[in-house]
Order: structure tokens, then sequence, then C-alpha cells
């Protein structure tokens, strides 16, 4: 149970840090919120690859269930895109509409969006941490990376609140809220987790393929839609190797 509070308490100081940063820099030009995207859907395909994916076929009996589990991540998140009003752009600073927006203001669309996002990255980590390498140890990667990626995100999604005149102080309770979403996520990934040896592969796959659906459906394309696309493309090679790099220091 303490890897359980740590990797909770991990997600949510760097969380924390990153809204705290956020307000230093809350007119950051869009050239850099795409480039800072970028390097966060790096991370996230790395962790969702090394940290989940990896360890689930290593321990899977049958690849066919690693391959349902991410599937039907997928499939679930897919399905919440579909039924929960929220923006889709993570840093909510682009128009459009979504078929349930209407009765909505774009400030708790935006928060149900980043909510949305952060719940799998929490179980994500939770999962992860049933997974233990051949000696025993736990596996830090997911963890480690989530919260890599929780302090640059964390800075350019505060951006879209202040700048739609949300003041300082609620803004501030707004972020900590969501950082406290994604450690409620680390709990209930873990459970899920634990339930038996032979579900974790499955719940592994699942959580691999939540993350990647969430970076290949709205991170990369808005990254990409700005003109920034080279810029993003090298961040998130960088986000990627930075993860690595964490990973073989473990």
């Amino acid at each position: 149970m303490e890897e359980v509070w740590m990797s909770a308490a991990g997600l949510f100081a760097a969380t924390l840090l990153g809204s705290l940063l956020g307000f230093c820099f809350k007119e950051l030009p869009h050239k850099w919120n795409d480039a800072v995207l970028g390097y966060c859907a790096g991370i996230m395909l790395a962790a969702s690859t090394l940290g989940l994916m990896v360890p689930a076929f290593e321990q899977a009996d049958h690849v066919w269930t690693v391959v349902a589990g991410v599937m039907a991540g997928a499939f679930f998140l897919n399905v919440l895109d579909l039924i929960v009003p929220h923006l889709h752009t993570v840093t909510g600073l682009d128009a459009e509409t979504h078929r349930n927006n209407k009765k909505l203001n774009r400030i708790l669309l935006f928060v149900l969006a980043i909510a949305l996002h952060k719940l799998p990255e929490g179980m994500a980590a939770g999962v992860s941490l049933n997974a233990a390498d051949g000696s025993g140890q736990t596996d830090w990667t997911v963890t480690a990376g989530i919260a890599l990626q929780n302090v640059p995100e964390g800075m350019v999604v505060i951006a879209p609140l202040l700048l739609a005149g949300v003041s300082r102080w609620r803004t501030f309770v707004v972020s900590t809220s969501i950082g406290l979403l994604e450690a409620v996520g680390v709990w209930l990934g873990f459970a899920l987790g634990s339930l038996s040896a032979v579900f974790l592969p499955v719940m592994l796959g699942f959580s691999g393929g939540a993350m990647l659906y969430v970076t290949s459906d709205e991170m990369i394309p808005e990254t990409h839609a700005h003109g920034y696309q080279k810029l993003a493309t090298y961040a998130l090679l960088l986000g990627f190797m930075s993860l690595l790099f964490v990973e073989r220091l473990g």
C-alpha cells in the first residue's frame, strides 16, 4: 500500500507544481503550447508501451488477452468521448463544438476534458504498480512518466482558465481537484489490477489502450493543428526518449 500512496502523492504533487508554474506563463504562445503538449504525448506513448503493454505481454499466458485489453481500453475512452460533454482540445484554446456541449459553459467543458484525460492516467499508474519485475521490485515506469509529463501539462492547462477570466484562486482549486481525481484513479487502477494475477495483463493492456487513445485522438492532432507540427514532432521524440532515459536509470 505504501507504493500506492507514493504514486498518488507523486502524481498530485507534479500536477500541483505544473499548475503553480502555469500562473507564471499564462500567455505562453501557441507555438510553445504545442511543443509542451508534444513532449507530454511522447512521454505518454513511452509509458503506455514500456510501462504497460510490454509487462502485459510478459505476464500474459495468451497474447490475444492483451490485445483485447488494449482495444477495450481504447473503446472505453471512445465511448466516454462520445457521451460526456467536453472540449476535444487538451489546452482548451481552440474553438470547437461537441454534440452534447450546448447547455454547458466552455470552462466546465474544459474541466471535463482534463478530467477525462487524467482519470485513465491515474488508473494506468495504479494498475502498473501490480506488475513487479523479475526481482519482485515495483515497476515505477508509468508513475515516473506520468509525473514527468504532469508538470509541463499542468502549465499549459492553466492558461485557458485564466484567459477566460476565472480568478487565480478558482483556477488553483480546479487544478487541485483535477490532481486529486488522478490520485483517486491510482487507487482505482491498483484495486482493479490486484483482483487476480490472470486479470492483471488484461488491465495493463486496457490502461495502455486508454492512454494511447487519448494521445492519438486528442494530444497529437492538437499539436499538429496550428502550423507547428515539426516542432511538436521533435518535442514528442524528446518526450519519448526522456522516459526511456528515466527507465534506464531505474
